[in-house]
């Protein structure tokens, strides 16, 4: 992926074209946010987290998606921090119902045509300035991820950076708590079949992929799970990375989660970018700025 995906074609003024691959990619994101938009905005007080999942498969199916990375989380109130998470079984959807002012963040990945996205909506039900604050502090963090990209630092490195980052905010990093404690993996093209069956909630094809990513990485000294361990200890991986930095405070969590692309480019804008800036978090922080 890193020689066609990875690269941009410069128009006469300067601003970057996609290609028509990461046109692609960008395309299922996309879907994924409206999903999360619009799934969030019809959340009422005593949805479940089970029946918010549900509302997001519904929503996507219905335009053409048959297939997953994984299949669609939702989590409510201080699960959203991943309170007490212990086990795999306790990120799945569960009966708990969402209250006014009640934090919640709604996690899907999608696969559409092919092209595979994995994204992360943090909202609340009403308002919690808590949540907020969690918010408006991802800022920095995506942009360091992306200059230390840039810099091909170890992605162990990075990792550990970010770590700092949130310490230094006052936050508890939550992502630590996700398999791995992953803050990013790879993402693929995925075979397209007429019958797409999931397994323990996440797609037979795309595991299949992650797989492959993880042996043929295994045999050239990097891993397609970007995480603080000794298997990460490497520079960036040319390709497309969903990531996801994710804070906790007391019982609230916030985070996004899109795809970064990295290339083997020298030129360092071309050498790492995120696929899209028109995504609702990134608005947000445009509109506080100009506040």
């Amino acid at each position: 992926m890193a020689g066609d995906t990875g690269t941009r074609e410069r128009t006469a003024h300067g601003s970057a074209r996609l290609t028509a691959e990461l046109r692609g990619f960008r395309e299922v994101q996309r879907l994924a946010y409206e999903c999360a938009e619009t799934v969030a905005a019809q959340l009422r007080p005593g949805v479940t987290e089970r029946e918010a999942a549900r509302m997001q498969r519904e929503w996507l199916r219905e335009r053409g998606v048959r297939d997953w990375f994984h299949l669609p989380f939702a989590w409510f109130g201080d699960r959203t921090a991943f309170a007490n998470f212990k086990i795999p079984l306790q990120f799945f959807p569960t009966n708990r119902k969402l209250e006014p002012g009640m934090p919640f963040i709604l996690d899907m990945a999608p696969v559409y045509r092919g092209y595979a996205a994995d994204i992360g909506y943090s909202g609340s039900l009403g308002l919690n300035p808590v949540q907020d604050r969690l918010m408006s502090d991802l800022r920095p963090h995506r942009a360091l991820i992306l200059e230390q990209v840039r810099e091909r630092r170890p992605l162990r490195e990075i990792y550990e950076n970010v770590e700092r980052l949130m310490t230094r905010q006052g936050y508890a990093n939550r992502h630590r708590a996700y398999p791995f404690g992953v803050i990013a993996h790879k993402i693929d093209r995925v075979r397209e079949r007429r019958w797409s069956p999931t397994v323990f909630g996440f797609g037979v094809q795309s595991l299949k992929g992650l797989a492959s990513d993880a042996l043929h990485g295994h045999r050239e000294g990097w891993s397609p799970l970007w995480s603080p361990y000794h298997f990460s200890d490497h520079p960036p991986q040319p390709g497309l990375w969903a990531v996801e930095p994710h804070l906790g405070f007391r019982g609230t969590g916030a985070k996004f989660e899109e795809i970064l692309v990295v290339t083997d480019s020298r030129d360092p804008e071309e050498s790492a970018f995120w696929l899209d800036d028109d995504l609702p978090h990134v608005r947000r922080w445009t509109e506080e700025k100009a506040a």
